[in-house]
């Protein structure tokens, strides 16, 4: 997995919240949110959505569940007045599948052997309508698989100053990359990003890759590596 995410202009706290969590028979999900607005109050947000999340998804429950029972915790918790956007990315190891839930106007882009294919069906974002569902895709886990969401920051980079996100360009960099190019992607991605703002994000930015890799190692070490300026 690679994950980049950037503060908005001038903003001390970043609304967009990421976490990992481990799933009980085998496998990692990926969790991404941004809560309503910006600052302070869009980060305890956005923080409550994925921490809840992560504990659901620790427990056993499926990512369709995990995303219908945190949007219930927060419709109780901010008495629907306040939303965020949720896309959970999974490599379940259990179903050897790849599972990804999203409400969030942001796609799922994925890469396999037979090309790359954008999921952007239209969704309500959490936390504010009483009936709400996930859009949810599962498919086969492949060797060779690389699959990227990013947050709104992400697809607004530009349009400020009369400039747009082009897919294109990204797919080009998705297609011409390998699954252990996870955190090459999303750094690619931001600094695309950031070109597109002038440097000065408009809005908080995340990009979060996961790529399927069937590289062997002799020993099964986990890795984390983590950069977090203050």
């Amino acid at each position: 997995m690679g994950i980049a995410r950037i503060n908005k202009y001038a903003v001390a706290e970043c609304g967009d919240s990421v976490e990992i969590a481990e799933r009980p028979r085998g496998g990692i999900s990926a969790i991404l949110a941004d809560g309503q607005g910006s600052g302070r109050a869009a980060k305890t947000t956005s923080s409550l959505v994925v921490n809840k999340a992560a504990s659901l998804i620790a427990d056993g429950a499926r990512d369709g569940a995990v995303a219908r029972a945190v949007h219930d915790y927060l419709y109780a918790v901010k008495d629907g007045k306040v939303s965020s956007t949720l896309t959970i990315i999974s490599a379940d190891l259990d179903t050897e599948t790849v599972v990804f839930s999203r409400n969030s106007n942001c796609p799922v882009i994925v890469k396999n052997q037979f090309g790359v294919d954008v999921y952007d069906e239209d969704v309500n974002p959490i936390g504010v309508h009483k009936q709400m569902k996930p859009v949810i895709h599962q498919l086969p886990l492949e060797m060779g698989q690389i699959l990227v969401s990013y947050s709104d920051g992400i697809q607004a980079a530009g349009r400020k100053r009369g400039r747009c996100l082009q897919m294109e360009k990204l797919l080009g960099l998705i297609t011409g990359s390998q699954p252990e190019d996870a955190d090459f992607i999303a750094e690619s991605i931001m600094e695309y990003a950031l070109e597109l703002d002038d440097y000065r994000p408009g809005d908080d930015m995340t990009v979060l890759v996961l790529g399927v890799s069937d590289r062997e190692t002799v020993h099964k070490i986990r890795r984390i590596s983590v950069s977090f300026p203050y």
